[in-house]
């Protein structure tokens, strides 16, 4: 049971982690450096308010999985689903921070620039997101 609710937690991190991008990001380029700035702080605020927790919940049904099961790959899926917020915190956050502090009147060539890199680092919370969905769902099918 707590192994399912790992796979699927982990999933729908997943899920929002490609959907910004695949859709929001690239919808967000085609704006000019202001309206961009305006769209990514709400979003970015909205996005880390759902999916911290998911990487935090699903790595804590993860570990309780590998607790019950004695079965490494929950683990190794709770382990990665996890890194999404060393990751954020020591990669993303520079970014974040030098985004969070520009006005949208400021914003220029270099804001747009920190909105694709953001895109970009972004990418690799997705990759995290699926790996640790592949891993689940390995150990749910009972191994590789």
């Amino acid at each position: 049971m707590f192994g399912l609710l790992a796979l699927i937690t982990a999933s729908i991190f997943f899920g929002a982690a490609i959907y910004i991008n695949v859709a929001e990001q690239p919808a967000m380029l085609a704006l000019d450096g202001g309206a961009a700035l305006r769209e990514w702080v709400p979003a970015y605020r909205r996005g880390f308010e759902m999916q911290a927790p998911l990487a935090i919940v699903s790595c804590l049904l993860g570990a309780v999985a590998w607790w019950q099961s004695g079965d490494a790959l929950w683990g190794l899926g709770a382990a990665v689903i996890i890194l999404n917020w060393p990751y954020t915190l020591f990669v993303i956050m520079p970014v974040n921070q030098r985004l969070e502090t520009t006005r949208p009147d400021q914003a220029n060539a270099e804001t747009r620039e920190l909105i694709e890199r953001w895109g970009k680092l972004h990418a690799g919370r997705s990759a995290l997101g699926a790996l640790a969905t592949v891993i689940y769902l390995a150990a749910a099918a009972g191994g590789f």
